[in-house]
């Protein structure tokens, strides 16, 4: 009897340890790795639009975060890459300088176009095309065990219309993507759609219009109005930004899983506002003032660094993961893309006016009007955003559909059937 209740006792005691963290996938990761550096080095388009959502359909629940937010390390390591081929490229006569620039990059570009083609295609694009076979072979390979690949198989044949008992290799799938996909996100939405919606293309439109592409690609024109006149250092204070954002996205990398998307994107656009509100004072001084003031310039610089260093641990990083796993699997391809091209075309309204901008309201004031859009992206993203750490694609949607309270994830699965019995009809 005693003996009895020892082993009970141990085993009481053995439930109250902390679960083992399941090792990296390392065939997922290698698959997350290659969609990164491949949509750097053969296309920005592909970049923003096909690697992240890749990412999060071959990452495991455990480390989505992790691998979906590789191609932003990638592209801002490319950046850095980039400073600082400029700066010693500079050193080169300009008729040889420029064409070693461009013709450097064919090499890993060739080399990557080969070994791309050791990529598998993602279940859920599998699953919705007829081939589980082929599906199984891939979530067995990308997941932390096997019970984790088969109920992922599981939620994903059910979000596809197919019934949970067959286990053909080759299935036909009657459902209709295209065009009730366009009238579900623009004519009636679920709420838990709009909301979705909404999300994705408030989080895209903040992450540019907080003036993160003119900070990079206006450093040299930044840190010449703060008072660095040499061609050198201007130069060398550029990297030092390159320097920065990559830093501070592979620290974003590690977080991403750990604290969750909303506590670490909230934390971000806080330091973008100091740092915001620090910039334009800082420039605004120097601007006015007919000395040099060394602690005026020390400031902007110290305010510029801090300012892509915030952007790069929440706010650049998170917008990619977070856009692309938002959206229900019927649904990915339309909304990723759709926020792509709001990203694309905030970014490009901001580049080509913030020299007009500067010229109309200051340099500081400019950076004030900034400041101003990055406290109402803090108040989006407080209000619009729930936490979608450790949930699984399929689970995601049942955390949107209501701004004050937790949502109804019964009632959402129940539209969800609603909705794939139209299009099957």
């Amino acid at each position: 009897m005693a003996k009895g209740e020892e082993t009970t006792t141990l085993k009481s005691l053995e439930d109250f340890d902390p679960q083992k963290k399941p090792k990296r996938n390392k065939f997922a990761c290698a698959c997350a790795i290659l969609a990164s550096m491949t949509s750097i080095l053969l296309g920005y388009g592909f970049a923003f639009l096909i690697a992240p959502v890749y990412a999060s359909e071959v990452s495991p629940t455990s480390s989505r975060g992790f691998l979906t937010s590789l191609p932003e390390v990638f592209l801002n390591g490319g950046i850095l890459i980039g400073y600082i081929s400029n700066y010693g490229f500079s050193k080169l006569p300009l008729r040889y300088g420029w064409r070693v620039m461009l013709g450097i990059g064919a090499i890993p570009s060739i080399l990557l176009a080969v070994a791309v083609l050791a990529m598998p295609e993602s279940p859920r694009w599998l699953v919705a095309k007829g081939r589980l076979g082929e599906a199984k072979k891939v979530l067995y390979k990308i997941s932390d065990s096997k019970e984790e690949a088969q109920q992922r198989l599981i939620d994903i044949k059910e979000i596809a219309g197919i019934p949970l008992d067959c286990d053909d290799d080759i299935v036909s799938v009657t459902k209709v993507q295209g065009k009730g996909v366009w009238k579900e996100l623009f004519i009636y939405p679920t709420p838990a759609v709009r909301h979705i919606f909404i999300a994705s293309l408030g989080i895209h439109f903040f992450a540019q219009a907080t003036g993160i592409d003119a900070v990079v690609l206006y450093s040299p024109r930044i840190f010449e109005k703060a008072g660095i006149k040499s061609d050198t250092n201007k130069l060398l204070a550029t990297i030092a930004v390159g320097f920065m954002k990559t830093m501070f996205v592979l620290v974003a990398t590690f977080l991403l899983d750990r604290i969750g998307r909303r506590a670490l994107l909230l934390t971000s656009v806080g330091g973008l506002i100091l740092s915001l509100l620090t910039l334009a004072i800082s420039l605004t001084i120097i601007n006015n003032s007919h000395a040099s003031l060394t602690w005026a310039i020390g400031l902007s610089i110290a305010a510029v660094l801090s300012y892509v260093g915030s952007f790069s641990i929440g706010s650049g990083p998170i917008t990619w993961v977070y856009s692309s796993e938002i959206f229900p699997l019927r649904l990915r391809a339309q909304g990723v893309s759709i926020g792509a091209v709001v990203n694309r075309v905030t970014s490009g309204v901001i580049s080509m006016t913030f020299l007009s901008l500067v010229n109309a309201i200051t340099i500081g004031g400019a950076f004030f009007l900034f400041a101003g859009i990055a406290i109402v992206a803090w108040i989006f993203h407080y209000t619009m955003l729930p936490e979608t750490q450790g949930k699984t694609l399929e689970e995601i949607e049942g955390s949107f559909g209501n701004f004050w309270r937790k949502p109804n994830v019964n009632a959402t699965k129940e539209v969800n059937h609603e909705i794939q019995l139209s299009y099957n009809d």
